[in-house]
């Protein structure tokens, strides 16, 4: 039996390549394809909603979710630790899932991971990462994923932050410096740089187009269709 999914934010560069990889797929089949001017309500019914839109609607998209007890992927920038712990307030006492992915890309997460695990041997760590033009978030999602992550493994142990608060000195996001480029010729890039002494250690990663995300969008879809409560993470979604 097919999973039905409904894509919100279906008009833009990853709303197209879902419907793309949903309609290819022999388990999945699109339920609703939904644009800035569709109601949202047109999700219900489907096994699983992937929401792939700009933060201020992906919010109402997993208030709405909750409330409705759906399977939600949430493929859409901007959901740092704060706003999650709301996430998993909401979900309490609801049969919905929401599982967030920062990144669909299974080398963005690995490299974040190998980033994380890192951390511990570096006090000096910064992030730049650079996408299209037309991306209009930044830090992008996934730098604020990384940064997280970093402190996190690090357990409280500070980086260090020569020059913070000049303007030039990127956003510290969980104590971690991100510097963020938005440019014509890149599809999405982002190093993360552990100084020691007398070494530096780049942990990079780009891909060069949204095909990129094609197995972690496929994963995504059909781990929810099963989840429970809040997952965060490809890391999770893969079991890692």
């Amino acid at each position: 039996m097919s999973i039905s999914v409904a894509v919100v934010g279906a008009t833009g560069r990853m709303g197209k390549l879902a419907l793309e990889l949903i309609d290819a797929a022999q388990d999945l089949e699109i339920f609703a394809a939904l644009d800035s001017k569709s109601d949202i309500a047109q999700t219900i019914g489907a096994d699983v909603v992937i929401d792939l839109t700009r933060f201020e609607v992906s919010q109402s998209v997993v208030t709405h979710a909750i409330a409705n007890n759906q399977k939600l992927v949430v493929g859409t920038s901007g959901w740092s630790a704060s706003h999650l712990q709301q996430v998993e307030k909401q979900l309490v006492g609801s049969n919905a899932a929401v599982v967030v992915v920062p990144n669909f890309s299974v080398g963005s997460m690995l490299a974040t991971k190998f980033a994380a695990e890192a951390a511990n041997f570096f006090d000096s760590i910064e992030i730049v990462e650079a996408h299209h033009a037309g991306k209009i978030d930044s830090p992008s999602g996934t730098a604020v994923r990384t940064a997280e992550l970093i402190a996190h493994a690090r357990d409280g142990k500070p980086v260090l932050l020569p020059g913070v608060g000049q303007q030039a000195r990127g956003e510290v996001v969980a104590g971690v410096p991100i510097h963020s480029l938005r440019i014509n010729g890149v599809s999405a890039k982002q190093d993360v740089l552990l100084g020691g002494e007398s070494e530096l250690l780049t942990i990079s990663h780009e891909t060069t187009s949204v095909k990129a995300y094609t197995s972690g969008i496929l994963a995504s879809i059909r781990f929810a269709a099963e989840a429970d409560g809040l997952t965060v993470g490809l890391q999770s979604v893969l079991g890692l």
